[in-house]
């Protein structure tokens, strides 16, 4: 433990302990409190969410056809940590994919009922084209656009100007010269914010996963089953980070992606695969047609309401995460160039959910006319968690699809826990190029969220960690912000791209 940053490391945990404390104490109080910061923030900051994920995705376009799109991170010697398909397995993996396997099914249901324009009838093909592009929005190139900027900031400041193996390092083109205040505080805040959206994460695939086990086994969602799931979950992922990069992260992520194509495969040839693709298109178009409206909440036709409960409750989440999801992300680049990363950590993954919610939200949408909206029924009645086994007994796949998805949602939290725990433990110590987080240090934080989870989840549910995890990314957001200003003066600064020259020169591309 002599490597522990003091500073860093416990005031988070003390953090986290009197929120328990307190939420415990006094819940009215608490609910109530952080009910009106939420509101605060989303009334008064949401517009700031929803214009820094656009200007993103345009920041990224500029650096890729930009000169500094041929740098290799690392310079150019450096040789690739993982090969192209592991990268781009972990890629997904340890991002959005356990969001997708959640709400790829449930989420165009409540847009199909109940679409916010107030010229698009309920349940109509109008409003059935705006669930699809709604999906599509929130799940592919926005989400990973801020995963991306502040990734590639890292990559570059980590492996290329050697700083130090923290968030801060993503404020500024020289860490150095920030107040050493401003660098600790800047950790502590992702390490919080970050803990709480990894519990509200875990406690929404353990739901998941008691949905599953409830159909098969026709077991009651206890206590006792909700500590079993989670044990069990955290004691993988725990086992998985201690085991390193490459025995733990990428063994997982390699099962996952091949569940997840060929789950998605058999999905999409025996169901609806015309149906399917014509709702799609239609959703499509309209997702390009109405993109730059609906990102930057301007004359969208939207109520402003649902854009706050869904769109930018997203944005807010992404950024919660993106900080710490940055150094694992920027960590694992290495050996490959500007560009390469652009493609693997962007455009790579958004494709990849593009075609996940055309298979799985456009079934469920047939699914739910077909059958006279007896999947949105469900929902109402068993919670979003029963809706893909909802869809998996109308294909009559269940009995050996089932288990597979309840795999695939347990590795997929496990992956990216693993993934987080990592860079946690890693923020929390004097970290060079070379050293790896101590164990104990990855054991606690694994503990912590599994124990603030199964608190939340036994006691209050899951509606004060999703709360609190939008509080998270308030603070992520501003963070976020100046990796943007760090990445555009990264490729305009003639004097930063210098540095970089002979790379420029000698890299051969091989995309």
């Amino acid at each position: 433990m002599s490597k522990i940053r003091i500073y860093v490391f416990y005031p988070p945990l003390l953090l986290i302990v009197c929120t328990i404390i307190f939420s415990q104490i006094n819940n009215e109080l608490f609910s109530s409190g952080i009910t009106s910061i939420n509101a605060f923030i989303l009334k008064y900051f949401g517009f700031l969410f929803s214009w820094s994920s656009f200007l993103f995705i345009i920041l990224l376009a500029i650096t890729y056809i930009s000169p500094i799109a041929k740098i290799k991170i690392g310079g150019k010697n450096a040789q690739p940590l993982l090969s192209k398909p592991k990268w781009f397995s972990i890629s997904i993996c340890t991002t959005i994919a356990t969001g997708i396997l959640f709400w790829g099914c449930a989420e165009p249901l409540h847009h199909y009922v109940n679409p916010p324009i107030a010229d698009v009838p309920i349940e109509s093909s109008q409003s059935q084209s705006f669930a699809m592009s709604t999906m599509f929005m929130h799940w592919s190139f926005t989400p990973y656009a801020i995963y991306c900027v502040a990734g590639l900031v890292f990559a570059l400041k980590f492996h290329n100007l050697k700083q130090k193996f923290s968030v801060s390092s993503i404020l500024s083109i020289n860490q150095n010269k920030q107040p050493k205040i401003i660098n600790t505080t800047v950790d502590v805040l992702c390490l919080y914010s970050l803990t709480l959206g990894m519990a509200a994460s875990l406690g929404a695939g353990i739901f998941s996963i008691i949905g599953g086990l409830e159909k098969l086994f026709d077991l009651e969602k206890t206590n006792l089953l909700i500590g079993i799931v989670g044990f069990a979950i955290i004691l993988s992922f725990i086992f998985s980070a201690i085991s390193g990069l490459q025995k733990g992260i990428k063994w997982l992520s390699t099962i996952n992606i091949i569940g997840f194509i060929a789950l998605a495969f058999f999905i999409f040839i025996f169901s609806f695969p015309v149906e399917i693709l014509k709702i799609a298109a239609a959703g499509l178009k309209e997702y390009v047609s109405t993109f730059v409206p609906r990102s930057i909440n301007y004359n969208s036709g939207i109520n402003q309401q649902w854009q706050k409960d869904w769109s930018i409750f997203y944005w807010a989440n992404w950024f919660a995460w993106a900080p710490l999801a940055a150094l694992f992300l920027g960590s694992i680049s290495k050996g490959y160039t500007v560009r390469q990363y652009i493609n693997f950590n962007l455009i790579l993954p958004a494709l990849f959910a593009i075609l996940w919610m055309t298979i799985f939200s456009g079934v469920t949408l047939h699914l739910n006319i077909l059958n006279d909206n007896l999947l949105f029924e469900t929902m109402q009645l068993k919670g979003e968690e029963s809706v893909m086994y909802g869809v998996l007994n109308q294909l009559k796949s269940s009995a050996f699809t089932m288990p597979i998805i309840i795999v695939l949602i347990f590795l997929s939290y496990v992956t990216a826990a693993d993934s987080n725990i990592s860079a946690m433990s890693e923020i929390s110590e004097n970290k060079n190029n070379k050293s790896d987080a101590s164990i104990i240090v990855k054991i606690i934080w694994g503990l912590v969220i599994g124990a603030l989870t199964y608190i939340m989840l036994s006691t209050k549910g899951l509606d004060g960690i999703r709360i609190l995890s939008v509080l998270g990314g308030f603070p992520a957001l501003f963070i976020i912000s100046f990796a943007g200003i760090t990445l555009l003066r990264l490729v305009f600064n003639n004097k930063v791209i210098t540095q970089y020259e002979n790379d420029v020169l000698d890299i051969s591309e091989k995309e």
